[in-house]
């Protein structure tokens, strides 16, 4: 009988037929990039399925963009400014998204809302630091701690049309302590955010997402 009977491909074939291409994703910024930066180092192991194509910012300069052209990740600036309507902003956004062909966004901080034009073409996630439906909008913790909370936290959740409605994928609770004030409890909020971003992320870069009757889910 021959030795080499009933043995599999060498290793280095095996290897290029079971590791699949990681997933591509585009990643919307607009300020110091903590979440995008949990993402960066996930997307270092090649286990987590997931390749950061491009780092779009809706200004220059911030830190953000510093960070992804450090980790090497080319960046792009869509400003709303540079436009005579927000709709020719959201096209030229979808445009440049498009330039790098990703299967996935991910507004990690990005705080300009999205039009047709790009989420028409792609599926979008953000990840927003409060227990949706509660405190949508741009100061959610400030709203939390106003409101008298005792528990917030973050949401991961598939973008729509509205502010911070659309249907929620995964949510991580923080109790909200006596003495908070809107930097502590926030830091505190980031500690759960960041990994549960990076699973959600994950996860639908690899199984993908249905959005169905206002419900998202991941298989």
């Amino acid at each position: 009988m021959d030795a080499g009977a009933g043995r599999g491909p060498p290793l280095g074939i095996l290897s290029r037929v079971t590791a699949p291409e990681p997933t591509g994703i585009v990643v919307l910024v607009s300020g110091s990039g903590t979440n995008l930066q949990a993402l960066i180092d996930a997307s270092a192991d090649p286990a987590y399925g997931v390749r950061i194509l491009a780092v779009g910012g809706d200004r220059a300069g911030i830190a953000g963009l510093h960070r992804a052209g450090a980790a090497g990740i080319t960046v792009f600036v869509c400003r709303v400014e540079d436009y005579d309507t927000r709709a020719e902003w959201d096209a030229a956004l979808a445009a440049r998204i498009a330039d790098h062909q990703p299967a996935l966004v991910v507004s990690a901080g990005f705080m300009k809302l999205l039009g047709p034009e790009v989420l028409g073409r792609w599926t979008v996630l953000n990840t927003h630091p409060a227990l949706l439906p509660a405190f949508p909008g741009a100061h959610a913790v400030r709203d939390a701690l106003a409101a008298g909370a005792t528990q917030t936290g973050c949401t991961v959740h598939v973008v729509d049309a509205g502010v911070d409605t659309g249907p929620v994928l995964a949510q991580a609770t923080v109790d909200v302590e006596p003495d908070d004030t809107e930097a502590t409890l926030h830091e505190r909020i980031k500690a759960v955010e960041h990994p549960l971003l990076v699973e959600i992320v994950g996860r639908a870069a690899r199984e993908g997402i249905t959005v169905s009757d206002g419900k998202a889910t991941i298989p």
